[in-house]
């Protein structure tokens, strides 16, 4: 009977600390206070106000001047029309705005950016994402990949949930590894170009080689015989590798065998000098990626 009670108290415990960590953490939802776009159009789905506030605050190196566009109360106001958009309409609620695979997949990654915009410009000045803490933060970015839910077509997601229960499980393209920016240094660069349809493809190709091209993302030491990569591979590792099964390409030499199949010509003389090299991760920088005055 004692260790009945024991088992009773242990369960009761557990159920009272999980009930108190989802009273504590229970999803904050952001809300857009905005009209749409003016002249947005009727049965398509437009990016061009975000476009052209990317191209206003986002520099040649793909960092963003949050304190300009802080500054800028009509830009942050053109912000929130778009993700009123984003908010009302999305590839669940209106698919005929989205005739092509292609256009939705745009949608789902360039709102992602724009919240993650967002959520840095409400709190700005801002050191890292991982500074909007949960009341209980269990892992870090707890409070603002998990907690956060932002509107997607009237429906509220987490960023965690628009990355891998929608991105990653229904478009099954890893490239977008590339292309999603989570405001943080060591994420890909913004890019102030938002292609949709037949221009994606070639977008999302050149997002893979521009990233890998980059020493702070890929690296080869010779002397110490190591490539060094960012996190980003060794996170989403199993999209890599299926990858490239999926394009009928051998995965025996697993993210070496990727970063091969992706990277420009005049890396590959330098890459088959180190086939062997151990793989090493550099830790990944969450500062946030403000325009740089050094």
């Amino acid at each position: 009977m004692r260790s009945k009670a024991i088992v009773i108290l242990a369960l009761t415990v557990i159920v009272l600390i999980a009930g108190t960590f989802l009273v504590l953490n229970r999803p904050q939802l952001v809300t857009v206070d905005a009209d749409i776009p003016a002249g947005f159009p009727e049965s398509a789905f437009s990016h061009e106000t975000f476009e052209e506030l990317l191209r206003a605050f986002v520099d040649d190196k793909g960092y963003i001047d949050y304190q300009a566009w802080h500054e800028h109360g009509q830009s942050r106001r053109l912000l929130d029309e778009y993700l009123a958009a984003v908010g009302r309409f999305s590839p669940e609620s209106d698919p005929q705005r989205f005739p092509r695979k292609s256009d939705a997949l745009a949608y789902w990654m360039y709102a992602y950016n724009a919240y993650v915009i967002k959520s840095v410009l409400d709190r700005w000045p801002l050191g890292s994402v991982t500074d909007i803490q949960a009341p209980v933060e269990v892992v870090k970015g707890f409070g603002f990949f998990f907690r956060l839910r932002f509107p997607f077509g009237g429906r509220p997601y987490s960023l965690y949930a628009i990355e891998n229960d929608i991105i990653r499980k229904g478009y099954r393209d890893a490239r977008i590894h590339f292309v999603l920016n989570c405001g943080s240094d060591s994420c890909p660069p913004m890019l102030p170009v938002l292609p949709t349809g037949d221009e994606l493809e070639p977008f999302l190709q050149q997002a893979a080689e521009n990233f890998v091209s980059d020493s702070k993302n890929v690296s080869i030491n010779h002397e110490k015989r190591e490539i060094v990569l960012s996190e980003i591979f060794k996170w989403n590792e199993k999209d890599f590798i299926n990858d490239l099964r999926l394009r009928g390409l051998p995965t025996s030499s697993g993210l070496f065998g990727y970063i091969g199949s992706i990277a420009p010509q005049s890396m590959q003389a330098e890459l088959a000098q180190a086939e062997d090299y151990e793989l090493v991760f550099v830790d990944y920088d969450w500062s946030v990626n403000q325009t740089r005055t050094d």
